[in-house]
């Protein structure tokens, strides 16, 4: 037997099958649109992320620096969904690379061609490094591809949704279905109980305006016509304006949706637009620091090639037979070589002092300075420049003020400052220098010059590095860096530093820093007379030993000319760390020179030995070296050298070192007899 669906069955059935495919298409469609923004979205970034590295890497490649490759790749530990990168070199050799912490570090021996593939959940990219139609590398990336993922949460929250809207439509329906099926079961039972009992006084309720109420109105014929037409209008209204409201209420709750669809996305667009903007202005910091850089080697081959071209080229006139000159062309070829090699160690200077501020290297001993003293000091060591161009210095003459500074920081930003003054004056000009308090507790002081002063955007570029004070001709010489330096120490110091300039006029840089209180001043003749106390020459009469242990024979020959200069000193030497231990056994010097970079045994390893040694451990050692960064010195003051000295050799340091060395053995002496 056919079991027969009821028409409440059927009803339910379309309603509910119409509803599920609604949800199907609507969520279909959100989850292909969301699915195809991410893609967009995922291959877009890492193709913008892999052109910001290429133009961040491009001079590491150029000049084969893997230290500044691998500084560019480790960036990527901000992109958390990014799992390794790499930047392969125009040969398609790897060069650097990066992984991120828990990822497999496997990366591909030859880079591929340009383009972007998916395999195993990751998203893999190639992206070509060109540089001015030249082709310098590839940078490689792989990154989280998280579009299965979202698939499987979509089709969670799918089943999230139409489960309940399906159970909602339901309970709708339930309440519906009184409305549609109703009229027709009243009509059947109606007719039933007028079959089985015979009243016709029976009415069925008329409860619509369609075949169904056709079908009522016949069998209620019996009936009214005023009576059945207003029941059956007051009841067609009811329905009608509960209908009404339903689908209002419907109507707002799709526009509800629609409006939290579009606030969405309007906030995934302001992210996107957020982020790319982001990453052009990162693109433009990375170029600029690229440009930056180029500049930087540019200036510095050429500024350092120029003292150097002086230095060779005098040095090969002077060795030349083929050339032969006179004495008083040879004294100023070794002016000019000494000049030089001068200007080169304040090259190097610079970019050292820049970058031990940029490493915060800088160790700085705060105290009370003196400016009247300090004055007088960069005034003696500026006044010669100055007066080889006819230019005029003016300094207070009653600046009796101090400032807390590190001294020898302080001196070092004054003696720029004046220098810049002289260097870009006129000839014939003057540099005023001013002192005066400017607020309570800060003390400002200016240097002014009556050059040819700069434009404003000469002024708003000017404590950029290798800017050369706005000057493009290059007709001075420096790095750019001199302003970069005197700017940071005294920020460093807890001061700041400021410039005001008029094109044709001149111009005016100041700092201000803050007071301190006055510290006592010291009469240089008696510092000099004290200085001279201390260093007491070595008593002739006595045989004076010293030891130098250097494998390089023009530094021994330079400490050999020097020495020859004094009678009461012998030199003795040694060209390596192994034979200059053997030889202080031996000979037992008063005084031992040793360079660092030994062959064999360094110097700290034969220092070591030495004082490990009765016979020797008591003779005084200095060091002689071009380890010149603050760790070397504080490794050799802490491993027992009795001085430090940097190369090149400083003349008048050297001659004090051993002045003072000899006094100190003479007062030892001294001490051993009386006990």
């Amino acid at each position: 037997m056919i079991k027969l669906r009821s028409l409440r069955q059927k009803l339910l059935g379309v309603v509910m099958l119409s509803t599920l495919v609604a949800l199907l298409v609507s969520l279909a469609t959100i989850v292909a649109y969301d699915l195809r923004a991410y893609h967009q979205s995922v291959s877009g970034d890492m193709s913008t992320q892999s052109e910001l590295l290429g133009h961040m890497s491009s001079a590491a490649l150029a000049f084969d620096d893997r230290a500044l490759a691998k500084q560019n790749l480790a960036l990527l530990r901000l992109r958390p969904k990014v799992n390794a990168g790499a930047i392969y070199n125009a040969k398609g050799k790897l060069f650097a690379s990066y992984v991120a912490p828990g990822q497999d570090d496997h990366f591909p021996q030859q880079a591929e061609a340009e383009g972007v593939r998916f395999e195993n959940g990751k998203l893999i990219l190639f992206k070509r490094i060109v540089d001015n139609g030249e082709l310098l590398g590839t940078v490689y990336l792989r990154a989280e591809y998280e579009m299965l993922g979202r698939i499987s949460d979509y089709l969670g929250i799918a089943l999230l949704v139409i489960l309940p809207a399906m159970g909602i439509a339901y309970l709708i329906m339930r309440r519906i279905d009184f409305v549609i099926t109703r009229p027709i079961l009243d009509i059947r039972d109606v007719a039933r109980e007028v079959v089985q009992t015979g009243d016709y006084s029976r009415r069925a309720a008329k409860t619509s305006e369609d075949e169904v109420a056709q079908l009522v109105e016949s069998f209620n014929s019996m009936l009214s016509e005023v009576e059945t037409r207003k029941r059956a209008l007051e009841s067609s209204n009811v329905e009608l304006a509960r209908e009404a409201e339903q689908r209002a209420q419907a109507q707002q709750e799709v526009m509800r949706l629609n409006q939290e669809l579009e606030e969405r996305v309007h906030e995934r667009t302001l992210q996107l637009e957020a982020t790319n903007g982001e990453l052009a202005m990162a693109m433009e910091e990375a170029k600029s620091a690229n440009q930056a850089k180029s500049a930087f080697l540019s200036s510095m081959s050429h500024e350092l090639r120029t003292p150097l071209n002086a230095i060779l080229g005098f040095a090969q006139i002077l060795t030349s037979d083929k050339l032969p000159s006179t004495l008083v062309q040879k004294k100023e070829f070794a002016n000019h070589i000494l000049k030089s090699g001068r200007h080169l160690l304040t090259l190097i200077n610079e970019i050292l002092d820049l970058a031990k501020i940029e490493s915060g290297a800088v160790a700085l001993s705060m105290e009370p300075v003196s400016l009247q003293e300090m004055l007088q000091e960069v005034q003696s060591m500026t006044e010669p420049l100055a007066a080889a161009r006819g230019i005029r210095m003016l300094f207070p003459d009653g600046c009796q003020t101090s400032v807390g500074a590190d001294r020898t920081r302080l001196k070092q930003v004054l003696l720029n400052l004046l220098s810049n003054a002289i260097k870009y004056n006129r000839e014939g000009g003057a540099v005023v220098v001013d002192c005066t308090m400017n607020g309570p507790g800060l003390v400002r002081l200016s240097v002014q010059d009556t050059g040819i002063g700069l434009r404003p955007e000469q002024v708003a570029q000017l404590f950029q590095p290798f800017n050369r004070l706005g000057q493009e001709s290059g007709a001075e010489e420096g790095t750019g860096i001199g302003l970069v330096v005197t700017k940071r120490l005294v920020e460093l110091m807890g001061g700041v530093i400021g410039v005001s300039s008029s094109q044709g006029a001149g111009s005016m840089f100041w700092i201000e820093m803050p007071a301190a209180d006055p510290v006592p001043s010291l009469l240089e003749g008696e510092g000099a007379r004290a200085l001279g106390e201390t260093a007491k020459p070595h008593n002739p009469g006595d045989p004076v030993t010293i030891l130098y242990v250097e494998d390089n024979p023009a530094n021994l020959k330079l400490v050999e000319e020097i020495i020859s200069f004094r009678p009461d000193l012998r030199l003795l030497s040694a060209p390596d760390g192994h034979l200059g231990v053997e030889l202080a056994r031996a000979h037992l010097p008063d005084i031992i020179l040793m360079d660092i970079n030994l062959p064999g045994m360094n110097g700290l390893d034969a220092m070591r030995v030495l004082r490990a040694d009765s016979r020797t451990g008591a003779i005084p050692v200095i060091a002689l070296t071009a380890n010149a960064m603050p760790r070397d010195i504080e490794k050799g003051v802490a491993a027992g050298f009795f001085r430090y000295l940097i190369k090149p050799i400083n003349i008048d340091e050297f001659t004090e070192a051993i002045n003072s060395t000899l006094a100190y053995l003479a007062d030892r002496k001294a001490s051993k007899e009386m006990s």
